[in-house]
């Protein structure tokens, strides 16, 4: 590869959210924190969808694969981040950056259009009832989530291989807690300007072409809700999306703007970056369990089952 070729530094030193030995103390049981309940939360909600029959439905079938990629993203960055929190040097190799860099995009890029996906498939429950079955058949929804996949390796792949051939022979330094594609840019001495302009055409068409999708849904299903005429009517109609509605404004909340402000290093861009890579997979099951009765009663059945085994 290129990289062995043309690269004089082997390993790249990340600096971390913080240099203060107590500050990453109370860092490291934070993160461990959240990264447990991350990994509870979406193992949980993986194994309810996959033991109660009531949600093989596509809405859980999509959901199955968000949890999925949820615990992905966070296992990217996390593990890493809290073994640094806990060592002196913070060195990862030119080959691990990549690496991670490439998980990183592709379950971001993946989740991204599966929310899209998801979008659709509450436009469908809310605005054709009647004919949910037959539009959202199963076939469907497995090309929707094959398609999200292709297209997320496709959009990693492009930008990896890029990155995989820049010139890194002087500085070493990232000011961040993981390795992300805009963050190596600053550190070679190569043209960076078509890895810049194709990360920057390729956000954009991956960001705006999932989130129009979803912008059109939802415009149909408020446009639908609101001709309801009873208010329990458009509250219960509202409620069947008021979930993915809420993972949506997360995860585009911080991601989409991670990857278009300038890298710099700023306390701004790690706010960003751990918003979508760390704190939003965690938020997610909770979201979907608690302002969900179906996702509620499956879990009291699901474990009560599992007790009465165990009895």
């Amino acid at each position: 590869m290129a990289l062995e070729n043309h690269s004089t530094i082997t390993e790249f030193l990340l600096l971390g959210l913080s240099t203060d030995p107590h500050v990453q103390a109370l860092l490291f049981v934070l993160f461990l924190n959240i990264y447990l309940l991350t990994i509870m939360g979406n193992l949980l909600l993986l194994l309810v969808i996959r033991a109660d029959s009531h949600l093989h439905t596509p809405m859980y079938f999509f959901l199955s694969h968000l949890s999925f990629l949820d615990l992905s993203l966070s296992s990217a960055t996390v593990p890493r981040m809290l073994k640094d929190l806990l060592s002196e040097i913070k060195t990862i190799s030119v080959r691990g950056c990549l690496t991670q860099g490439f998980f990183v995009f592709i379950t971001a890029g993946t989740e991204a259009f599966l929310l899209s996906a998801m979008a659709y498939d509450r436009y469908v429950a809310i605005c054709h009832p009647l004919l949910y079955g037959q539009m959202m058949r199963k076939q469907l929804c497995v090309q929707l989530v094959s398609g999200s996949w292709g297209l997320g390796f496709l959009n990693a792949l492009i930008n990896i291989l890029l990155a995989a051939n820049l010139d890194f022979c002087e500085s070493h330094t990232i000011s961040h807690y993981s390795c992300e594609v805009p963050s190596l840019f600053p550190l070679s001495c190569s043209d960076v300007s078509t890895n810049l302009l194709v990360l920057l055409c390729s956000t954009l068409l991956h960001g705006f072409g999932t989130f129009f999708p979803i912008i059109s849904s939802y415009a149909r299903i408020v446009s639908t809700i609101l001709s309801i005429s009873s208010t329990s009517g458009r509250s219960k109609a509202f409620s069947t999306c008021s979930s993915h509605l809420t993972a949506v404004i997360f995860f585009y909340g911080s991601g989409f703007f991670r990857y278009l402000m300038p890298t710099s290093g700023s306390p701004l861009e790690l706010i960003f970056s751990v918003q979508y890579g760390v704190i939003t997979p965690m938020l997610n099951p909770l979201i979907y369990s608690l302002k969900n009765k179906e996702v509620k009663a499956a879990v009291r059945r699901t474990l009560g089952k599992y007790l009465y085994m165990c009895e």
